[in-house]
């Protein structure tokens, strides 16, 4: 075969590979978002058998949301609380309902739909070790504010610039912290509390380390937090591309309860099983 040929089977090979169609599935930078992407990655190449290219580990709230607008993305796990105060600007609302409703009518604007949440909610959860709510007799967050020495806080990287973050917390509970709070990865926050380098942390709701009998969640006994359902917020003009992705995705509706949520972080954060392998065992038990 001479050089022109095999020039044009290549060109030919490059052109196939371009018009396969793909579904590109994103998610932000912390466990389980990772474990999700994978999760709704494998559900989509079972039940469609559609070539998925992962974005995972995109990085914070703004980045993800401006990749799902822009296109370089077709979906990913959002949270409703993080969409309403981080990306709408609304004001918080306790109610869960309220929240999805507000959320969901206003991405339309942007051709992005929210599918039904997926079952757990990951609210802010503030975290201390077992040892220090038991000797200062802690229960919730008013009780941590009566203490009149400031607490030294960990927090992730957005939770001092979120609407729904430090600000609000210390206004709502008059909760006294000392000096800057040390932002950190979120996988941090734990063997910072450990080696007592902080004392409370701003943690999730569903982290893995949370099944560990020495750290204690406080009560957000006022109420301050937003409902953090998680969903899957995706491009409609994808749903329109592939008209079986819907179905597939709402399969996942209701099925990931806060145990289980938090069960997979802890295998991927504290077992060290890949995000992938953890992702494939829930689809094959949930079948």
């Amino acid at each position: 075969m001479g050089r022109t040929p095999v020039l044009i089977l290549i060109a030919l090979l490059m052109m196939a590979c371009a018009s396969r169609p793909r579904i590109v599935v994103g998610s932000k930078n912390f466990t389980e978002q990772v474990v999700l992407g994978e999760i709704v990655a494998q559900q989509i190449e079972r039940r469609l058998g559609v070539e998925v290219d992962r974005k995972l580990d995109l990085g914070g709230t703004l980045l993800a949301h401006e990749a799902l607008r822009g296109g370089s993305i077709d979906l990913y796990p959002e949270y409703t609380g993080t969409a309403l105060t981080a990306i709408l600007k609304q004001p918080i609302v306790t109610d869960a309902k309220v929240a999805f409703r507000t959320v969901s009518q206003s991405y339309r604007t942007w051709g992005i739909e929210w599918l039904l949440p997926l079952g757990f909610n990951d609210s802010f959860a503030m975290v201390v070790r077992s040892g220090t709510a038991r000797d200062q007799h802690l229960k919730n967050l008013s009780d941590a504010a009566k203490r009149v020495q400031a607490w030294s806080l960990g927090v992730g990287y957005e939770f001092t610039q979120r609407p729904d973050g430090l600000q609000g917390l210390v206004k709502t509970y008059g909760l006294r912290v000392a000096g800057d709070p040390v932002a950190m990865d979120l996988g941090l926050l734990y063997p910072a509390l450990k080696s007592q380098k902080i004392e409370m942390a701003a943690a999730n709701a569903t982290d893995g380390m949370l099944a560990h009998p020495e750290f204690t969640v406080l009560e957000d006994d006022l109420h301050y937090f937003p409902p953090y359902e998680c969903a899957i917020a995706v491009r409609a003009d994808t749903l329109q591309r592939y008209p079986q992705l819907r179905q597939a995705l709402t399969e996942l509706s209701g099925r990931i309860s806060d145990a289980s949520m938090r069960r997979m972080n802890e295998q991927v954060d504290v077992e060290h099983k890949s995000a992938a392998e953890v992702a494939r065992d829930f689809l094959n038990q949930t079948r």
